[in-house]
């Protein structure tokens, strides 16, 4: 029996077909017969107790310059539908931690992907600090004379925004760059919160991998290498996307994640390994399906919905 599923997503007119995660995985939605409809985080009401969007019927299709279809406009009671998949891109800012909260309103009885209770408390950056063991040295803080205590045991740093994402704001810090202070005085004027200092990973040069895990569980990954000279292995900064297998390392971090992943509703989510240690738990709008897929031959969005039909089916009985 169909589905009706409500995508809540960035513009889908500016989507990327080749690459983008929530292409694929609405692809596979209408391959299992669930009727879609897309809206933007501000197309989002709550007049409680009800929560409704303001949306339009969705097709996507593998057509470039012609990849979908939108209905008319019309306001859709989300406790109605089935399931919401919450895949706006970050920024991790009020916005999004807003809809987190208007969406935990009709959770669990419309399936809302991933648990966005739990979204709101397990932002990358902050979340991966739950497992100390597994992380490079790392600092989260604001206080300067803090961060150049940091710098002087670590030598090698580099500094990022708490919430950012795609690799924006972050910075190579060598032991004799005098940029530093300069650095984090422009920190200052942008954000408000504290930013995060790791120790550099010289082991970056060989790939940034992006491990994909569902219900917990690793089914794929790839590995990101960073062009040359630059520090940032995303492939929204230029990394080149090669095939990858999971190692013994791999498989050990997955499985002292995994239950935490699991028992938070984290259906789908995408972790980050640099040198064997674990920089980042994305759990916002996780990518790297249809790179996996295209090397390894598989369809990992089936994987997702099976996990989230799954998770419907022992909801509701």
């Amino acid at each position: 029996m169909g589905l009706v599923v409500a995508i809540q997503m960035d513009p889908v007119e500016t989507i990327d077909i080749d690459a983008d995660s929530t292409f694929v995985l609405a692809l596979e939605a209408q391959k299992r017969g669930h009727r879609l409809y897309h809206y933007l985080t501000r197309e989002l009401s709550f007049a409680a107790p009800r929560v409704t969007a303001r949306a339009r019927a969705l097709e996507m299709r593998r057509v470039k310059g012609d990849h979908y279809t939108l209905g008319a406009d019309e306001v859709i009671d989300l406790s109605q539908v089935d399931v919401v998949l919450m895949r706006q891109d970050p920024p991790f800012d009020m916005s999004y931690i807003t809809a987190t909260h208007i969406l935990e309103t009709i959770h669990p009885a419309t399936l809302v992907v991933n648990d966005p209770a739990a979204v709101r408390n397990a932002p990358e950056k902050l979340f991966v600090t739950q497992f100390p063991d597994l992380m490079p040295p790392t600092l989260i803080t604001a206080d300067r004379d803090a961060i150049t205590d940091f710098r002087a045991q670590h030598g090698d740093i580099i500094v990022k925004p708490l919430f950012g994402n795609g690799g924006a704001g972050v910075f190579h810090i060598g032991p004799e760059n005098e940029n530093l202070n300069a650095l984090l005085e422009m920190f200052d004027g942008l954000y408000r919160e504290p930013i995060i200092v790791q120790a550099y990973m010289k082991e970056v040069r060989q790939g940034d991998k992006r491990i994909i895990l569902v219900d917990g569980k690793p089914v794929g990954a790839i590995n990101r290498i960073p062009e040359a000279g630059e520090a940032r292995a995303n492939m929204h900064a230029g990394a080149t996307p090669t095939k990858s297998a999971l190692d013994a390392r791999d498989h050990e971090i997955c499985e002292a994640i995994g239950p935490a992943l699991r028992e938070r509703g984290m259906i789908f989510t995408g972790i980050d390994i640099i040198g064997g240690k674990l920089t980042e738990i994305n759990v916002t709008s996780p990518t790297g399906l249809q790179e996996i897929n295209r090397f390894d031959g598989v369809a990992l969005e089936a994987a997702i919905w099976d996990a989230i039909e799954d998770r419907l089916a022992r909801t509701q009985s």
